[in-house]
């Protein structure tokens, strides 16, 4: 290993000693450690209380440099995909001369090209750096964004959707992938649950928003649903290039970092039995290592069963609060709260599964409370049942699908392995987006009840069976591997042969 010398902590300003001389990883250094070994420790002449003082002070480091720019990021992607739905309510349908059927299809072909690429994005992340390649595709979004402003007719919109939906495609898995690769199992949930609480704040944000630029109609010769798409496109441009210098890169290459901590959080991850930390060339064994394991497709069902919902409740929400009687401005005002509350029980879920690693059992507690409500939504007739619905909608759809996410992270090891697995679990959830898209038609207004029952089915046997299935499946597998019954994968493979089994590894133990 090549060794720093010349390094002054940035937790203490002091130069460093000669230990921290002979110890400290510089940028791209742990490329030379072997599969699985751990790098020395910086800490070790330090107490317990010492090290635990250094180690939170650590991840206090990482979240506030890591965090809240990605929560921003995330914010505006959701914002930018779903803002269609208040355009709608300011003219757009009527200013494209565009029907109900061909505005679900503008709706539809976003998913398409989305679940198209996502399933590649974390290979050109990984191959590209986080540095760059978010930046750049933030960057052609909020291009795209602009052009769905300027439109004319419904070919217009169509190709814009897709180009959206084809730049769009790589910030959530990438980004959750990219969480994955900093923080242990056990800390991960509630920091992708804060991060993903953001596509709850954009609708509350976007509500807002959208009943303030829905005044600049006629300014410049465009109607309020343009100016939605031409500012916050606008806005987005200017986020993505302010990227190119707020995203970081790998541990291993972070410039925020002092390369003792870098150290530090490599061995972290280490001595969480993560692989996260290694340098991996990709192989096309990883790609058949992903679609072979069923954990993959059980993830993809149960992740399909939160996001169908997610995409049906975000795209038509303002046409559901509409139909209960109220015009636009105050049907998008009406939109806040739900997503408000959903966005707390979010964060407040992604704690509780951290402490207790029950991801599955909060997954099924949460579903219940979507079921009720659009149980409420199918049933009800009365607007105040129906608008106490969508609250009961919001607060069982958006938690799960975080929950979801840090779930399939968390059994799933190996640097590609993950980011593929990542990627065809939520390009598969977001394919059926096109579901989403469908399922609420003109013809069913005002009551929407054929839309809200394919959304309460989704919730029941996808959501709340997927989890149950998967539940019982991962349990099964770690009293096998506590017997001793899966030792054998290991006889007769170096140490760097057992590391590189990842989530197949004897004593790598699911989280359930």
């Amino acid at each position: 290993m090549k060794l720093s010398t010349e390094h002054i902590d940035s937790d203490s300003g002091h130069s460093p000693s000669d230990d921290e001389k002979r110890i400290a990883v510089g940028q791209g250094e742990c490329d030379t450690l072997g599969h699985g070994e751990l790098l020395p420790d910086p800490d070790a002449h330090l107490s317990p209380e010492e090290r635990a003082a250094i180690d939170r002070k650590l991840l206090w480091k990482l979240d506030l440099r890591l965090i809240p720019w990605l929560c921003l990021l995330y914010l505006i992607s959701f914002l930018d995909r779903t803002n269609i739905g208040n355009a709608k309510l300011d003219g757009l349908e009527k200013s494209l001369h565009i029907t109900g059927g061909q505005y679900n299809a503008c709706l539809s072909i976003f998913f398409v090209s989305y679940a198209l690429f996502e399933p590649l994005t974390n290979v050109l992340l990984k191959r590209l750096r986080p540095s760059v390649f978010i930046p750049i595709i933030m960057t052609l979004w909020g291009i795209t964004m602009v052009t769905m402003g300027l439109t004319h007719n419904f070919s217009g919109m169509m190709a814009a959707r897709w180009f959206l939906g084809t730049a769009e495609a790589g910030l959530f898995p990438g980004i959750n992938f990219y969480l994955s690769c900093w923080y242990k199992r056990d800390e991960l949930g509630i920091r992708a649950a804060i991060f993903f609480s953001a596509a709850a704040v954009s609708g509350s944000f976007g509500g807002l928003l959208a009943a303030a630029i829905g005044n600049m109609a006629g300014i410049g010769g465009k109607e309020g649903w343009a100016w939605i798409f031409i500012l916050e496109g606008l806005a987005t441009v200017c986020i993505g290039l302010a990227s190119f210098y707020m995203v970081y890169d790998f541990p291993d290459e972070a410039t925020f970092l002092s390369s003792v901590d870098r150290q530090r959080v490599l061995r972290r991850l280490k001595a969480d039995k993560q692989s996260s930390a290694e340098h991996e060339s990709f192989k096309m064994a990883y790609f058949w290592a992903s679609i072979k394991d069923l954990k993959t497709w059980v993830f993809a069902a149960t992740y399909m069963g939160c996001d169908v919902p997610l995409y049906a409740f975000s795209l038509f929400l303002p046409s559901i609060i509409a139909s209960l009687g109220y015009k636009s401005t105050t049907a998008q005002l009406l939109s806040v709260p739900p997503y408000a509350a959903a966005a707390i029980l979010t964060i407040t879920v992604g704690y509780i599964a951290d402490r207790t690693h029950q991801r599955a059992l909060c997954n099924i507690c949460t579903s219940f409370l979507g079921m009720a409500g659009f149980a409420m939504l199918v049933a009800g007739t009365s607007p105040g049942v129906r608008y106490a619905g969508t609250f009961l909608g919001a607060l069982g759809i958006y938690p799960c699908v975080a929950n979801t996410i840090v779930w399939t992270s968390n059994n799933t090891e190996g640097v590609y392995k993950r980011g593929i697995t990542m990627g065809f679990v939520i390009g598969w959830g977001n394919l059926n987006g096109v579901v989403s898209s469908n399922i609420y038609q003109a013809t069913d207004a005002p009551l929407y009840r054929r839309g809200h029952g394919i959304v309460l089915a989704y919730l029941t046997v996808f959501l709340l069976g997927g989890s149950l299935l998967q539940y019982w499946s991962l349990r099964r597998e770690n009293a096998k591997r506590r017997a001793g019954r899966r030792d054998h994968w290991a006889d007769g493979k170096t140490e760097e042969e057992v590391q590189a089994l990842g989530d197949m590894r004897p004593d790598f133990f699911y989280t359930l």
